[in-house]
Order: structure tokens, then sequence, then C-alpha cells
């Protein structure tokens, strides 16, 4: 059984930092791209940040780039995002989301998914 649990969020002021952290348990092997989605309440989910299993390709999504890092740790299944400079309008729900192969912006292109970490960021 596939689990991926999320931590790190919480609330922050605008202009400050937040590590989310997603250990995944019960996949076959480490070969699965890692991502990190969000959804803001009225909002689609979005992709944030993805990573593939070797750290061969990244996607950011634009709004974040230069102010988020994705990277993870294959030892530990343990994927992270790193957020920095962050505002309010990077308040929402984070998901951590795995695929097989490549990076896909999709999220229905995602097998399993976590329950998710709320991230506020006040003005």
């Amino acid at each position: 059984q596939v689990q991926l649990v999320e931590s790190g969020g919480g609330l922050v002021q605008a202009g400050g930092s937040l590590r989310l952290s997603c250990a995944a348990s019960g996949l076959a092997d480490s070969s699965y791209t890692m991502g990190w989605f969000r959804q803001a309440p009225e909002k689609e989910r979005e992709l944030v940040a993805a990573i593939t299993w070797n750290g061969g390709f990244i996607y950011y999504l634009d709004s974040v780039k230069g102010r988020f890092t994705i990277s993870r740790d294959n030892a530990k299944n343990t994927v992270y995002l790193q957020m920095n400079s962050l505002t309010p309008e990077d308040t929402a729900v984070y998901y951590c989301a795995t695929r097989r192969l490549a990076v896909r912006t999709t999220p229905g292109l995602y097998e399993y998914w976590g329950q998710g970490t709320q991230v506020t960021v006040s003005s």
C-alpha cells in the first residue's frame, strides 16, 4: 500500500519561508517522479514543482521560480519543497503526488496522493 505523508505546513508572514516534506512508503522503487501541487479555495489544483527520480528534470510553476526549490532524497524516500519569499498568493493546501516516468502537469496523471498540508501566508 502506497502512502505519501506531507508535513511542514503552517502559518507564516509574507516574506517568510517554509519547508515541506513528503515521506513515501510502499513504492516499488524510487523510479517515480515526485510532484508538489497546490489548491487554493475556488481554484484548480496546479503543479507547483516536480522532480524526476534522478533529479535529471525539474519543473517549476512560473510564479514560484527563483523562490521555491524542490529536492529529493531517494535513500529516505522523501521529497522536499523549500519555499522562500512567500506571498499571500502562495496560500493553499499543498499536496505531494507521484507518478511513473516523466513530469506531467495534469493532476489526473498522478497515481498516488498525500492528504495535503495547509500553507497560510499572512500579509
